[in-house]
């Protein structure tokens, strides 16, 4: 079990230190200020209200279902992927440390200290690991799984209204949270369910039949 985790883990990190790599040394052309609002449906930007709200509905989700089904299984793939993207764009962050338009105007301000953690964007990332592994799993038979990424991309407007992240961010948080969702379906069994015990897999809607 612990054998094509460590394999997706590294994979993972090469392909998103690539793509970081590449948005970090290419990509800055594209970065400018949009207008800031906050306000109304932007108003999400404000807080990590927003993925963390989906990352608690995809538990919930993961713990009632358990594994032993379809939409049980890809859900705690979910929250596998969630994790993952979560680590790699944390060290991405310590690494690139980047500055966030509230800091700066200039989009080239990089390697500033840890204080600075623009690129890539951590609640772009974990939006986009949550709905990749459900497309993935159920374009073919339920095609209408497809808005699911309009969840990503609302939340990669709304964090460069909110002057939290540059175009780059959003675009490599996005990326890196995409490929977390792909390579966890490589596993076998889900990472993160595998060191529960026994009875989660069962799921609490069939303990309260």
């Amino acid at each position: 079990m612990k054998r094509p985790w460590t394999a997706g883990l590294l994979a993972f990190a090469l392909a998103a230190g690539a793509v970081s790599s590449a948005a970090a040394s290419g990509m800055s052309f594209i970065d400018h200020r949009v207008p800031e609002d906050t306000s109304g449906v932007w108003a999400v930007a404000k807080s990590p209200d927003f993925p963390a709200g989906l990352t608690a509905a995809a538990a919930l989700g993961a713990f009632w279902e358990g594994g032993n089904n379809r939409l049980g299984k890809t859900l705690w793939q979910c929250l596998d992927a969630d994790a993952l993207s979560g680590v790699t764009t944390q060290a991405l962050k310590l690494t690139f440390q980047r500055e966030r338009p509230t800091q700066t105007s200039d989009p080239n301000k990089w390697f500033k200290g840890p204080h600075s953690q623009s690129f890539p964007s951590g609640d772009v990332s974990t939006v986009t690991s949550l709905v990749t592994p459900l497309i993935l799993e159920y374009h073919d038979d339920h095609p209408a799984v497809y808005a699911l990424a309009a969840l990503p991309v609302f939340d990669m407007a709304a964090r460069m209204k909110a002057h939290a992240h540059w175009q780059s961010d959003v675009l490599a948080g996005a990326a890196v949270g995409a490929i977390s969702g792909y390579l966890v379906r490589k596993l076998k069994t889900p990472f993160i369910l595998s060191i529960m015990p026994n009875g989660v897999a069962v799921g609490l809607r069939y303990r309260f039949r």
